[in-house]
Parts: structure tokens; sequence; C-alpha cells
């Protein structure tokens, strides 16, 4: 990247650190338009915590802590499913459950959201990667039913996306989130059609937010350029725990799509190792994480959103045979164990970061339709390592 680039896009980061932080972006609070109703919530009194899961690695407790979990965040959002990346993330999870359960309902459920919305993606802030989010589901439902009716919104977007003028000072996928948002619905589109166009788009894009975002230091992401300079307390960087996990769950939708000679797969796996090392070597003595990864100290609680995905990815890492069993099992033991820690008696998964950008407080009650979906996913491979 050249000098006046970087200055280019420092500048950019700096004018949109100004204007989210005065709501100032397109006249409103461009980053969090997020109907933020029945998202999530944090009761003073959630009950008693479950006493009938177990974080034992056997089929039988995964997917009765799976079912559980599933079917009390079924009962509560299903009459508010919407287009968002908060829900999109959830119906990943769902879809999830539905194949390790053998249970149908969450597919059919995930059916009926669709054709709800007319298998529409949001659209309404086009390019913004959030509003593509729900397309996985779509996709992935379209070549499991054998429905490409179920995608013909989303490739006319991903269509528009590519012809897309390239704008050099501004990257399109600005906040690392974006990963897991956006690049795993290109990725399965190149599935579907066969189309190399959709992953060599998705490929030049995911490194140039790479370029910017991921620091070689400590082999993280910034959440974005308004946090190159921060620090916590400790005079450590700010690394966000749901960001980074999202990065990492990102590794695996878009590496189970991409094929074993596509050219730059040899970079994904080594940064997805890179950031795995050091995922296991920050993880708490109770298998979690906490929101600022680089500070747990911080932090009194752990983060369910962030740990779920860290969980998700490191177990499927091993079940793909490109990370360390023998290294990284007992991780993902004790990351499965923190997790199921967190659910109660009613089947809420509690300790959840509501939405938001960076490191910050919760309650243990909180539960937010993201963290259930990177649960479910984690759910799914962790089952597969049990398998093994």
């Amino acid at each position: 990247m050249t000098m006046l680039r970087k200055q280019r896009r420092m500048t950019f980061f700096l004018i949109l650190t100004a204007a989210l932080s005065l709501g100032l972006w397109g006249g409103t609070a461009w980053a969090q338009q997020v109907d933020r109703a029945n998202v999530g919530d944090s009761p003073d009194n959630p009950g008693p915590l479950a006493t009938d899961v177990s974080p034992a690695l056997t089929h039988a407790a995964i997917r009765h802590a799976a079912k559980k979990v599933a079917d009390w965040q079924l009962a509560q959002s299903e009459s508010t499913f919407n287009q968002q990346w908060t829900y999109a993330a959830l119906y990943d999870g769902f879809l999830a459950a539905s194949k390790l359960t053998g249970d149908a309902k969450y597919h059919d459920a995930m059916v009926k959201m669709g054709t709800k919305f007319d298998w529409k993606l949001l659209n309404k802030r086009f390019p913004h990667a959030d509003d593509m989010a729900i397309g996985q589901s779509y996709m992935d439902l379209a070549m499991a039913d054998r429905k490409p009716d179920y995608t013909l919104d989303t490739k006319a977007n991903l269509d528009r996306l590519i012809v897309r003028p390239d704008d050099p000072s501004k990257l399109l996928w600005w906040w690392c989130d974006a990963l897991f948002m956006a690049p795993p619905v290109l990725a399965r589109m190149y599935t579907a059609t066969g189309d190399k166009k959709y992953l060599d788009y998705m490929d030049k894009e995911w490194w140039e937010t790479s370029a910017s975002l991921y620091n070689p230091q400590y082999h993280l992401y910034w959440r974005d350029g308004s946090y190159f300079s921060q620090k916590q307390k400790n005079g450590k960087p700010i690394f966000w725990s749901r960001g980074n996990g999202w990065v990492m769950g990102a590794f695996v939708k878009v590496l189970e799509k991409m094929p074993k000679d596509y050219p730059s797969r040899p970079k994904y796996i080594a940064q997805y190792k890179e950031m795995a090392d050091e995922i296991a070597s920050i993880q708490g003595s109770d298998g979690s994480w906490r929101t600022g990864l680089l500070a747990p100290e911080e932090y009194d609680l752990p983060e369910n959103s962030g740990s779920a995905f860290f969980a998700y990815s490191l177990a499927w890492g091993i079940n793909q045979g490109i990370l360390d069993r023998k290294k990284f099992e007992p991780v993902v033991q004790k990351a499965w164990a923190g997790l199921i820690s967190h659910i109660y008696a009613d089947g809420r998964l509690g300790c959840i970061q509501p939405i938001g950008a960076a490191p910050g407080p919760f309650k243990p009650s909180s539960s937010y339709v993201f963290g259930v979906g990177g649960f479910l996913l984690a759910a799914s491979e962790v089952d597969k390592l049990a398998a093994k």
C-alpha cells in the first residue's frame, strides 16, 4: 500500500470516527441503524442456572445443550425475525442446530423466515456488508434444498457489488466484523454458480481489509481504524472479542467453500493459524475470553459471543486437520465448558455483550441473538470433534 493510500485511509477513518460519534453519517448514526427491539435483553432476575447440562464432549450432552438453547431462542424470537445482521448470525446457528439435532423445526423456521422476506437482502445501505449477512442462510438453504430461486436477490446484489467502482481511498469492509457478513455470501455464490468472479472479488477485498486492520505483531484484528492508537488501561491495544470472534468464524465460512487449489488459500490458512495460536494463548482460566482480549483484568465477566465463535472456529480447525488436536482440543474443551456454564434453566444463554463496537460492561443475564447463533455453530463443530 502506498503512503498516499495509507494517508487517505487514515483521513477517512478520522472523519468516520467523528461522524459516528456525532451521529452524522448520512444524517443518522449510520453504523448503528439496527432495530434493537427483540434482539435480546438483560433481566435483573433471569432465574437459576441450568442443572441439566454437562460440559462432557459426548453427542448426548452437546446435542441436549444445543437443543435447550435453540428451543428457548426460537420461542423468544421467531415472531420478530428480521433481515438485520444480528438475526443473520442466529439463522446460521439454527441451520447448524437442525443438522446437529436432527430436528427439522429449526430448518423449517428458516424457510418460513426466508419466505416472509421474499428471499431478499435488507439492502438499505448498499454496499454495506451488514445488509448482506442474511444471504449466508439464503444460500445455504438454496443449496441444501435445491431451490435456486432463494438466491435471485442475493445474486443481483452481489453482481451489483462486484462491478461497483473501487475507491482506493476507502475500504469497502472497513470494520473487522464485516468479514463475517459479506465474504461468506460471496464464497457461497461461487459454490452455487461455479463463477470464480465472486471468489476473486471476495479475495481482493478481504486482503485489503487485512492490510489495514490486521496487526501482525499481536495476530489480531482492530475493530476499525479508529482503534489504531487507542489503548487499554494496561497500555495494550484494544482488540475486541466479538470482532475477532467473527473474523475467526469468517475463516470457517470462507475456507469451507474455497477450492483447495485456490491460489491465495495458503494465505488464509497462515493467518487463521496465527490467530488461533494467539487466541489459545490468551484464553481465560474459566475457558472464556473477555471483551478486551489483551486486558482481561479490566472486565469482570466472560463474553460469550466472542467465546462462542472462537470455540466454533478452533473446533473446525481441529476437525479439518489444520490445527494440532493435541494442542487445541483442551482449549476447545475449556471453551465449551465455559459456554455451558452460562445456560439458564429455561435455555437462556447469558454473558453476551449487547450490540456495540468495542469492549464494554453487561450483566450475567445478558442474552442476544447473535451470540446464540455463535453458540449453536460451536455446538455443531464440537459435536464433530466428539465423534473423533
